[in-house]
């Protein structure tokens, strides 16, 4: 039996998502091979929390427990952290650095989505069309007029480094803009701000399974609000996701799904990842990869996987299998 840490909380606005997703985990681990362990990252401790409610604290030397005068140690780590420091790589350098593997892609790659201003280039780079934009770093002066006559209006204002739409703004009129600028330059100092595109968006999941890469069935995502904002996201009223979607032409499904596994295997993912798409007429834009994607009952990976028939227990026991080099459990 493997015991496995799978780790959730961490720095951000996500929070309570990355909570959610854990116990889904938990829930869902097949428990015949591994012993699964929920322990939380905050800034100021890392803990389990046994049946009874008593915080066991994380020795942070080799990331183990004691409890009741036991030692556990873990034989891998399955990253359910949300934002930072799970999605951005930091806590990935540790477990690098002490020698435990993890689910999640590593801590370079991960370090390099989730800055959507580094991001959006590299990808630019490989012919992927991205949404035009131009970025700031806090303190820098940025002047209104010219980027609303270069990206017209609405646009989005984004902190570049943020998941589940945490910080980001539509911003309709010159009045809006300055208050979108204050929100996102809270959550980091780079900035980004976007164009509108105006189509549908999609979510398509990925995993790989005994070294085969699974693409998942999409969803097209239908915000109720004026974008698919954190509160579309986890309310579950604010927004309608469609999996599959309906009237959608078959060369523009594939294009997503080949679109998305070229990214996956050119970039070197590992475990299960989402991008989401904006197909405007029949141009398709990339808004964003996870790589740690919501796993709570309200996520979409969930979904996409009973579209296509697959069991959580078998979604998570795909991506935990590769920790272990022998193959085994």
């Amino acid at each position: 039996m493997k015991n496995i840490a799978i780790i959730c909380g961490g720095y951000s606005g996500e929070y309570q998502v990355s909570i959610e997703s854990a116990a889904t985990v938990r829930r869902n681990i097949d428990k015949d091979k591994y012993n699964p362990y929920i322990v939380y990252i905050e800034k100021d401790k890392w803990f389990h929390k046994d049946e009874e409610g008593i915080e066991h604290y994380v020795n942070r030397n080799d990331f183990s427990l004691l409890i009741r005068n036991m030692p556990i140690k873990f034989d891998g780590v399955f990253n359910a952290i949300h934002g930072s420091p799970g999605e951005d790589g930091k806590i990935l350098a540790f477990f690098d650095t002490i020698g435990i593997p993890y689910t999640s892609c590593d801590m370079d790659l991960s370090a390099l989505t989730f800055n959507k201003h580094h991001c959006n280039h590299f990808l630019a780079s490989l012919g992927i069309k991205v949404a035009r934009s131009v970025s700031f770093l806090k303190g820098e002066h940025i002047d209104k007029a010219s980027v609303i006559d270069g990206l017209g209006l609405p646009l989005f204002v984004k902190p570049a480094r943020s998941g589940s739409s945490v910080g980001v703004s539509k911003v309709k009129t010159e009045e809006d803009f300055d208050n979108a600028l204050e929100v996102a330059i809270n959550i980091d100092e780079r900035i980004i701000i976007e164009e509108f595109l105006d189509g549908r968006e999609f979510g398509c999941g990925l995993f790989m399974s005994d070294k085969e890469l699974k693409v998942l069935p999409l969803t097209e995502i239908i915000a109720k609000n004026d974008f698919f904002d954190f509160e579309a996201k986890y309310s579950g009223s604010m927004a309608d996701e469609i999996t599959p979607p309906g009237k959608l032409k078959s060369d523009a499904e594939i294009d997503i799904k080949a679109t998305s596994a070229m990214i996956y295997r050119k970039l070197g993912c590992k475990g299960i990842i989402r991008i989401d798409y904006m197909l405007t007429g029949t141009d398709l834009y990339l808004i964003e990869i996870n790589t740690v994607p919501g796993l709570s009952p309200a996520s979409i990976i969930p979904k996409q996987a009973e579209a296509m028939g697959i069991s959580l227990k078998e979604l998570f026991s795909a991506v935990i299998r590769p920790m272990f080099r022998d193959g085994n459990p």
